[in-house]
């Protein structure tokens, strides 16, 4: 795209007073750098993309509420993870991970592993325990 093609709709980037940087051909036909106020179409799907988060953590906080799962899912939407990033960072298997969201078995773990996951979403074992505290 041409420089002068590169474009400047509204978008929330905008509204952060925050530029993207964007490569365009210049008026010699050289690769340049343009700074870009936003893009409609890709402002449109970020905003599509963390309305689905927001769902997402919702929906577990629902789930935990009414004792179909445990906090550790809560969490784990609420830091836009997945089982198996969540996995790597507690260091354990996959399917542990998704075992600890059965409330009783989420409320057999040992302090140890309480404590990896409090670790890993910067929280008590006391927030871990109860959503309810945690300041969102």
């Amino acid at each position: 795209m041409k420089k002068e093609d590169v474009p400047q709709d509204e978008s929330n980037i905008k509204a952060a007073n925050y530029k993207e940087l964007c490569y365009a051909v210049d008026e010699d036909g050289n690769y340049t750098t343009v700074n870009s106020t936003g893009w409609t179409p890709k402002a449109i799907a970020l905003n599509n993309a963390i309305e689905n988060i927001n769902e997402r953590v919702e929906e577990a906080k629902t789930r935990v509420l009414n004792n179909q799962t445990s906090p550790i899912e809560y969490y784990m939407e609420f830091h836009k993870m997945d089982v198996g990033i969540l996995a790597s960072y507690v260091g354990l298997w996959k399917w542990r991970v998704k075992r600890h969201f059965k409330p009783r078995v989420f409320n057999k773990l040992s302090k140890k592993t309480l404590q990896k996951y409090a670790d890993v979403f910067n929280v008590s074992i006391a927030q871990l325990k109860d959503i309810s505290l945690h300041g969102n």
